[in-house]
């Protein structure tokens, strides 16, 4: 095989997972998305996986510990692969719907969440690679 070619990621590559979460509204369905006050963005939340961690798992801690929903997984979304300082990043999302009430308590990581509209959501979201896989899954 020529390594130049090869599928693997390097071994340098970050993981991380997160959740397309929604919930039902009056007005159709609405998506969660976080703002980070260090990048000053607007994202789905999403965040690096534990040595260990299933993805499963590491996408609903996310999503529990940036929005304060407990979320359940009704579907894989897809991923998205960047490069963050050189390195790759991988991110896996699933689709959630949440199950519960939230916890939320602002900090340095997530100070806010907001539910929106999918429309809304996409024109609310900083990075393309997010917008576009939320208008293919929603």
């Amino acid at each position: 095989m020529n390594p130049k070619r090869s599928r693997k990621p390097p071994d340098d590559a970050e993981y991380a997972a997160g959740g397309v979460v929604t919930r039902g509204s009056t007005s159709g369905p609405e998506v969660i998305l976080v703002h980070r006050p260090r990048y000053g963005d607007w994202t789905l939340p999403k965040g690096k996986l534990k040595p260990g961690e299933a993805w499963e798992a590491a996408a609903l801690r996310e999503v529990l510990e940036e929005t304060g929903y407990p979320a359940r997984i009704t579907g894989f979304a897809g991923p998205i692969v960047y490069r963050v300082d050189g390195r790759l990043k991988i991110v896996r999302f699933w689709t959630m719907q949440v199950d519960g009430e939230t916890s939320f308590t602002p900090s340095k990581e997530v100070d806010a969440f907001e539910w929106l509209t999918p429309e809304n959501a996409r024109t609310r979201l900083s990075y393309a690679d997010e917008r576009h896989l939320l208008a293919d899954v929603l």
